[in-house]
């Protein structure tokens, strides 16, 4: 039996106030909602969160981290952008999987 590869996360929240928070989590749903009821992370408690509109998979947490550091870097305008250039699925993943998976 091979080992099951657990993918690894990068989301971006549009927050109610029209920014957006950059975070990483092996499963999106239980991490959006954490962030929803207040317990996610200290921005988002101040800043709450109104729609994931952004997500990338990555096979390791390493590549996850990486891409949030650049993400986070990313001025409001390029992540503006960013989060414009792929719709999400009725899951909350990219549509297209593929075209944003890192190996």
């Amino acid at each position: 039996m091979g080992l099951l590869i657990v993918p690894y996360y990068i989301y971006v929240l549009l927050c109610e106030d029209g920014s957006y928070y950059t975070g990483y989590a092996k499963g999106i749903d239980l991490r959006v909602k954490q962030h929803r009821r207040g317990v996610g992370a200290r921005y988002t408690k101040m800043h709450r969160p109104k729609r994931l509109v952004y997500a990338e998979e990555f096979d390791t947490i390493g590549e996850a981290m990486k891409r949030e550091r650049e993400i986070k870097q990313l001025s409001h305008e390029e992540k503006h952008r960013l989060v414009s250039s792929q719709p999400l699925n009725c899951e909350g993943l990219p549509q297209n999987k593929e075209k944003r998976r890192v190996r």
